[in-house]
């Protein structure tokens, strides 16, 4: 074990383009559907549908919190809708699950998905038995990532230490927070989000695969 981790009691990982590689392309399709969604809601096309997600996106953390704002959507309805994909591009890498076992402590997905979508992608990834929960979109009551209240909440409702705790996530801006209450964090960058620019206080590690970091901090 790195000794610089050994205070870390807690392993909390992000889901997508995290525990799986980017080139897996899943969001693509999940991509699409955000849009097929859109289309259907406002009666738009796809461009414009295009420019609403992604507005969306930057203004509120996630499509749905923004539609949610301001259509009033059934988040329920929409999170069923844009899950409903091919799981096949994911390939389980038979090392993972034995890198996670080996971490002494305990360990959390913490998503801006939903619950039943997670449990999908971690059955494919041959993961299902790798964690202790997971906090979804739903226990933030629709406040996503990187929203203060979202690290509150996930810390409140697992009894989380966040001073013994390592955040693992693609998405460099989701790390700020987790910084900020004093997580541990590491930035996978695999290419799902550009680099934080000359802004990377809050970055204690980074590389660009999981599992190959998880081997070096068994190793070292």
């Amino acid at each position: 074990m790195l000794p610089a981790l050994a205070h870390v009691r807690d392993w909390i990982f992000d889901l997508d383009n995290t525990l799986y590689p980017a080139s897996s392309n899943l969001f693509a399709a999940i991509d699409a559907r955000m849009g097929t969604y859109i289309c259907n809601l406002l009666d738009c096309d796809p461009q414009e549908a295009r420019q609403v997600q992604k507005l969306h996106f930057h203004a509120h953390g996630t499509t749905l919190s923004g539609l949610m704002a301001d259509h009033a959507i059934d988040p329920h309805h929409f999170l069923d809708f844009v899950h409903d994909i091919n799981m096949s591009p994911l390939v389980a890498d038979p090392a993972l699950p034995g890198l996670l076992a080996a971490l002494p402590g305990r360990k959390l997905v913490f998503t801006n998905g939903d619950i039943d979508y997670a449990g999908r992608v971690l059955e494919r990834l041959g993961l299902s038995d790798s964690f202790a929960g997971i906090h979804d979109i739903h226990a933030t009551a629709y406040r996503p990532k990187p929203q203060a209240s979202a690290y509150a909440g996930l810390c409140a409702v697992w009894d989380v230490d966040p001073h013994a705790a390592l955040f693992a996530e693609d998405m460099a801006r989701n790390l700020v927070p987790a910084k900020a209450i004093g997580m541990t964090t590491l930035w996978v960058d695999n290419g799902s989000e550009q680099g934080p620019g000359d802004a990377r206080d809050h970055i204690d590690y980074t590389t660009h695969d999981i599992v190959a970091w998880l081997r070096f901090v068994e190793e070292s």
